[in-house]
This record gives structure tokens, sequence and C-alpha cells, in this order.
């Protein structure tokens, strides 16, 4: 990893920020999504910073996000509100958020929460990360901001740990979306999921960080499990956040997975983080972006923002390679994924492929969110076995 920054290109990008807090003074927060509080505290840690993680997203955080916004705007801007407002009242001064280019209105969250938590009567750093220009320099730049470290070792340790508890949190999770349909004693995958976020959470070897996924594979492959099930699968897919944040898509992977079905999530922190941050002459293989725009092509020809076209490019690769159907999530009034939305009508026609879009709010409710799709997963398993038998009856006809 080259690291190498200049003293006077560190101190120009200081003077964009608040430099009233000295390094060893601040204490750092930032929004909830999925279980990125484990990897990145383990990196800010790492770096000699000292951070408070927010409250997982609730009822309550989701009343205050609600009470200090804008009407209209997205579920995920309310929530991330929220976890600052509950980060500043436990001591926060220092808070970090990424932004994005393109419709998407996550490049003017930091704006719009930075003016509304000042106007509040709040004192803090608000420290952005635009992970789409200048990529690991910018990123660096503003981890020693927050840190004012130098120490080469101490960013080598950090983002050894950072990155591969991002990946031992993804292998987790996907083998806890694999094997929860199957298992034979209900709630052996869980229980072995959560052991494994706990001992992910407290690695801080970087030796034993990088054999973490290798563990989590092997711990799973022992629950019982039967393997001669009928389980369908889904791709769950859709705008970043509702995506990765249990509460506000009601655990989804859950209730999919209670139902016998496979989730194939298409976000993941990991694959977020390579594409944007590893050049691209050192991937060994095709990015998820890069397979996205390929399968988009014929529905949509440049990327607008947000996720809208992996959100195309998936649904399209689940269509020619044997996937049930696809579960698309997104907030209400989120610009990139209504496109998404208008566009898959088209897709899941003339790709022969159903697609669920389940638009999520602080109005939703649970009940008829979850009748919406059982009534879907009925769907697929009907078709499903539809198809198996259309296939059986064509190779009887074959063996004639």
């Amino acid at each position: 990893m080259k690291a190498k920054i200049s003293e006077e290109q560190l101190n120009k990008y200081s003077k964009n920020m608040d430099n009233n807090i000295s390094a060893k003074d601040r204490i750092i927060a930032w929004p909830r999504m999925g279980r990125i509080d484990i990897p990145l505290k383990a990196l800010l840690v790492s770096l000699g910073a000292k951070v408070i993680i927010p409250p997982a997203n609730s009822n309550e955080a989701l009343e205050l996000g609600v009470k200090n916004s804008i009407e209209g705007i997205c579920v995920p801007y309310k929530l991330n509100l929220a976890n600052y407002i509950m980060a500043l009242n436990q001591g926060a001064n220092t808070l970090m958020m990424f932004q994005a280019p393109g419709s998407c209105r996550l490049g003017n969250y930091t704006k719009m929460a930075q003016k509304t938590l000042k106007r509040m009567g709040y004192e803090f750093d608000m420290v952005i990360f635009d992970m789409y220009q200048s990529k690991m320099k910018q990123t660096l730049q503003a981890f020693w901001h927050v840190t004012h470290c130098l120490n080469p070792f101490k960013y080598y340790k950090g983002f050894s740990l950072g990155f591969n508890k991002f990946f031992a949190v993804d292998e987790a999770q996907k083998q806890l979306f694999k094997i929860r349909p199957r298992e034979i004693n209900k709630g052996d995958a869980e229980k072995c999921y959560n052991k494994w976020l706990k001992i992910i959470d407290e690695t801080n070897s970087i030796w034993k960080a990088k054999s973490l996924v290798k563990k989590i594979k092997k711990d799973f492959k022992n629950i019982p499990i039967d393997d001669k099930k009928f389980v369908p699968k889904v791709f769950l897919l859709g705008e970043f956040f509702v995506v990765l944040d249990p509460y506000i898509n009601h655990d989804i992977e859950k209730i999919l997975g209670d139902m016998g079905i496979e989730v194939e999530r298409q976000i993941w922190f990991g694959d977020w983080l390579e594409g944007v941050l590893k050049p691209s002459f050192l991937n060994k293989k095709e990015s998820h972006r890069a397979r996205c725009v390929k399968y988009a092509k014929d529905y949509m020809k440049r990327p607008i923002g947000g996720e809208c076209i992996e959100t195309i490019g998936d649904t399209v690769y689940a269509a020619k390679n044997g996937i049930d159907g696809v579960i698309h999530l997104l907030p209400f009034s989120c610009m990139p994924e209504i496109v998404s939305q208008n566009i898959l009508n088209k897709v899941s026609k003339n790709e022969e492929i159903p697609v669920l879009s389940l638009v999520l709010d602080e109005q939703t409710g649970k009940a008829g969110y979850i009748t919406r799709i059982e009534a879907f997963i009925d769907l697929i398993k009907r078709r499903r076995i539809k198809i198996n038998e259309i296939n059986k009856d064509k190779k009887e006809i074959i063996n004639v």
C-alpha cells in the first residue's frame, strides 16, 4: 500500500476541516450500516483513535431522524442523522461519512446533516470521504486528519485488520444465508453467526484476522443440514443502505431464510471497498460493478448514480444463471432506484425472471411487508417446481 503523502498535502487537506479539535481529543463516530462498526472500529483504534459507536438502528432512532429531517427525504438520511445525534449526545466530536456522485442524494447527506446539526447547537468536525476521487490518497488524508498518525506500521495494521474483518463479516453472513434455510436444528446457523461476530470483533492480530474467513467456512460446515431439501434461491439487491440495514428492511434475510429461501445478497462491504480503493490493474477477477455494467448494457448504457446500474445488471445476471427470483429494496423517493424500478418491469418480462420491488420508509408496516414477500415466495416455488417438471419430462423424452 503506497501511503506516502507529504505534510504539505495533509495540511492543505485539513484547511477545509475544523482544526480546533486536537487529534488526542477527537472522539470519532459514523452512521450505522450493517456491521460496519466492527471493522471500522478496528481500523481507527489501530491508529490510536477514540471511537463511539451509536446504538443499532431502532424505532427510537427513526423517530429522532424523522423529527429533525425535511419532509420527503429518504429513510437512509433520517437514520444517518439520528446516528449522528445519538453519537454526539454520547460525547463524539468528530463525524465521518462518505459521499457518492450522480443522482443519489448520498452526495449531499453530509452537507445537509452538517447544517441541521449546527442549527441544533452541536459543535463537531465533519470529515467527508469522497471515495470516488483520488481513492486511497483521499482516504489516507481523512484518516490522518482525525488521528494525526504518521506511523506506516499502524496504517498497515489498521487497514489489514479492517479489510480482513470486512471480509470475515461478509463471509459469516454468506454462510448464514446458505445454511439457515437448510439447517436441521433451528437456530444453529444464527448461533454460529453471532459467535463469529464476537470473535471477529475481539481479534486484534493481523495473522489471526487473515485466517478468519477459512475458520468461519469450516465451522459452518459442521452444522447439520438437509442437503436434499428443495431450497429456491433469491437475489437481494437495491439501494446500499436498505439492503444492509436489518432494522429498516425488517431483517428480510431472516424472513426469507425461515421461509426456506437461500438469499444471495449482491451488496457486500468487502466487494465495495475493493472496487473503490483497489487499483483496477490489481484485480484478479471481474469486479461486481464491471459485471453489472456488462449485463445491464441492453437496458442502461452508463451509471447514473447510486446502485442503479448494479440493480439492473444483477437482475439480468440472475436470470441467466438460474436464480429463481429477485427482491429489489429501495427507500421511498430514492431517485436512482426509482429509475431501476421502472426498468425492472421490462427486464423481468424480457429475461423471464420474477421481480418484487419493496419500497421502504418509516410508514412501512411489517405485516403487509411479510404478506407481499410470502406471496412472491409462493410464486417462485410453484414456478421452480413447474420448471423442474418440464426439465424432467424433456430428459425422459431424450432417454427414450
